[in-house]
């Protein structure tokens, strides 16, 4: 195999050339980002970045000096136009590249509010990459006020940051509680708490009408008429899998672009990782958008672009930081009918399916976190005497 190239210069794309290299693959390596910075780090974006507590040449997941001393050409500020599969050639800029090999690392956009209610007005922000972040970081002023649509983990983690900065914020929510897409009633209610101990004004079971301005953002008017005064909005809506190079490419997709179990896409020198790729879970066609998923997804294709013919099963976990708290979940709640709760030195929310272990939304509690990853490594299922005594120790879950 002599050229192995790589569309998406985010996480994924990322590890997949480092892990190339670390394999020993030693041909033309060529990684290829929209973007004008090598690739970085996205969650402390809306954190640590915005409240000016990281330096930009921190957020960088690898010196740019890396790549050079890894013979791997980085072509930033580069935005591939198409892929020919038959030919095996990627178009962009007027130039040609040939690959025996190609990885899709795309990544995913951000949902952006309709143009007809406002969405294209100065002042209407969403959270997804460097330029959104620096774009809206100069309002973020103490004193000013901000909306945010949407009561998921990015518009709550957008919401404490403002917070923290002395700013006015509303959150408002379609669905009847925040969270309510991936989280259990109680972990939505620990967080609200949590919010509203900072200032933060959540509204539950309310839409957007519209927002109100001639070019710039001056408020929003709620579903039931309400209008209220607003600085800017953070649009945290959600987030598509960047699908559309590959779709037009003729490649499958569901869910994203569809891999088999080995990330290789229906085209068998075309493969897929991160948050564009969906793969074979449980029946289904999976995709997972975290940090985790993007890294262990993209060194498991590496590997596989090399023949080691590896299936990828992950136990999926995820963080989000809210104010001083740290959510950490291990697993995935899907179909859960019951909640088993335990209150020690931390909170700790565990999900079942019958007796079947699920999930874990430990609140603060790195040790709950910790053993459940472990049971679900494992497959195995813990004793709920055990689990709800808040005097056991957890520990004694691995041993039973």
């Amino acid at each position: 195999m002599k050229t192995i190239a790589v569309i998406g210069a985010g996480q994924a794309g990322a590890a997949l050339v480092a892990k190339l290299r670390a394999l020993g693959f030693d041909g033309e390596l060529v990684l290829i980002g929209e973007e004008a910075v090598p690739p970085y780090q996205r969650p402390p974006l809306s954190k640590a970045y915005l409240l000016g507590e990281m330096a930009l040449e921190r957020l960088f997941l690898r010196p740019e000096s890396f790549y050079a001393d890894q013979n791997i050409t980085l072509r930033l500020n580069t935005r591939v136009e198409s892929i020919d599969p038959v030919a095996r050639t990627i178009h962009f800029g007027g130039a040609l590249l040939g690959y025996d090999a190609l990885a899709l690392t795309t990544g995913s956009t951000p949902r952006r509010l309709p143009a007809e209610i406002g969405g294209a007005l100065r002042g209407v922000c969403v959270v997804r990459g460097l330029d959104d972040v620096d774009a809206m970081a100069p309002a973020f002023q103490p004193g000013r006020r901000v909306v945010i649509v949407g009561g998921g983990y990015v518009g709550l983690e957008a919401a404490a940051v403002a917070a923290k900065k002395g700013l006015q914020v509303t959150v408002i929510e379609m669905a009847p509680r925040i969270l309510s897409r991936v989280a259990c009633a109680q972990t939505s209610d620990a967080i609200r708490v949590l919010h509203a101990a900072h200032g933060v004004r959540i509204l539950e079971a309310t839409g957007l009408q519209r927002i109100v301005g001639e070019t710039l953002v001056e408020g929003v008017v709620l579903s039931d008429g309400t209008r209220l005064d607003a600085d800017f909005v953070i649009a945290g809506i959600g987030i598509l899998p960047a699908t559309a190079l590959a779709k037009a490419a003729g490649l499958a997709i569901d869910n994203g672009i569809r891999t088999d179990a080995q990330g290789r896409t229906s085209d068998p020198h075309i493969w897929a990782a991160g948050d564009c790729a969906s793969f074979p879970w449980q029946g289904e066609q999976l995709r997972l958008e975290s940090v985790q998923n993007a890294i262990d997804q993209a060194e498991l294709v590496a590997e596989n672009i090399l023949g080691a013919a590896k299936t990828y099963a992950p136990v999926p976990w995820f963080w989000s930081d809210q104010f001083d708290l740290k959510l950490q979940i291990a697993g995935l709640n899907t179909g859960f009918d019951r909640v088993l709760v335990r209150e020690a030195e931390a909170r700790s929310h565990w999900y079942f399916k019958g007796s079947r272990f699920l999930a874990v939304d430990a609140l603060g509690d790195p040790r709950a976190f910790m053993v459940a990853k472990r049971l679900l490594e494992q497959g195995r299922n813990p004793d709920p005497e055990i689990l709800m005594d808040p005097a056991s120790d957890l520990k004694m879950l691995l041993k039973a």
